[in-house]
């Protein structure tokens, strides 16, 4: 009988872009909060003998073998010798190329799915979040329960506490892909042209506003250093931003890379009705009511 696995979406409400890496990769520091009503679905059935992890349907401009389900499964086979034959259906919700997490997230809901089921070929915790590293940077923290800071790539992640109750996600999914590479490309660009800073001084959304709604004089601190860099390129991106500040949101900000803009509501009215207003102008929503979150397990 098949079974049935949530991989769920994520955001950043901090990220900073400590510095570039001799290895070619970027140190960050940032907040990661699970999105746990926006999810993808793995269905997984036995498959036929010999035929690997076969995945349905195959994402465009994603062969099979770069899908990281399948990357997942390969990784895992190689690392504990268990790679059962296996058919998967996936069935995405989670937008891609929205900062979001969405192919980490269903490549931890398979490693969690494998460890499972290895019996004695499992892994030890460490050698898990070593393999899931490798992976991508993100995987390792799908594999815990709750928001956590993480450092370096990603991969060094401090499970923490925090306390969203009494506040709403509107979380504006527009349908925009930012690549990824990309961004990092530009940033690196834009620190080779200017000094820090300058690149301090940039403003990214306006300091006054027009809306004097009590709820938004009392803001909450969020930032995403890629901004800097996607909104020039991508206009209507800072333009959601405004609109939902505007709308009451106490905080908007990037999530990961982009596309997605995340805004936190105190008012749960005006989070209904800043999402309605994103709906008539076309951008799809996904609205949340955020709660109390304990440190997750390592």
């Amino acid at each position: 009988m098949p079974e049935t696995l949530q991989a769920q979406a994520k955001i950043n409400l901090s990220l900073f872009i400590t510095g570039r890496r001799k290895d070619g990769y970027h140190n960050l520091e940032s907040l990661f909060l699970p999105v746990p009503g926006l999810v993808d679905s793995l269905e997984i059935a036995p498959g036929a003998a010999g035929s690997g992890c076969r995945i349905e349907p195959e994402l465009p401009d994603c062969p099979q073998d770069k899908n990281l389900v399948h990357r997942a499964w390969q990784a895992y086979a190689k690392a504990t010798g268990f790679g059962p034959d296996i058919h998967v259906r996936l069935t995405k919700r989670i937008p891609t190329g929205a900062g979001l997490g969405g192919g980490s997230s269903n490549a931890a809901a398979m490693l969690r799915w494998l460890q499972d089921n290895a019996g004695a070929a499992a892994l030890d915790n460490a050698a898990l979040k070593a393999l899931a590293a490798g992976i991508g940077a993100d995987v390792p923290f799908f594999l815990l329960s709750g928001p956590a800071v993480a450092e370096g790539i990603g991969e060094k992640l401090t499970p923490v506490e925090i306390d969203l109750s009494g506040f709403t996600l509107v979380l504006a999914l527009p349908q925009v892909h930012v690549s990824t590479p990309w961004a990092y490309a530009a940033w690196d660009a834009l620190m080779d042209s200017k000094n820090s800073s300058s690149h301090e001084s940039v403003c990214l959304t306006s300091t006054r506003t027009a809306n004097k709604r009590r709820v938004s004089l009392s803001p909450v601190v969020v930032r995403n250093d890629f901004e800097v860099v996607v909104f020039p390129a991508n206009t209507a991106l800072r333009m959601i931003k405004e609109q939902l500040i505007a709308l009451g949101a106490v905080s908007a900000v990037m999530t990961g890379s982009g596309a997605g803009i995340a805004s936190l509501f105190r008012d749960c009215r005006l989070a209904r009705e800043a999402a309605e207003a994103m709906l008539l102008s076309c951008v799809p929503v996904h609205v949340e009511t955020l709660r109390y979150w304990g440190v997750a397990k390592r």
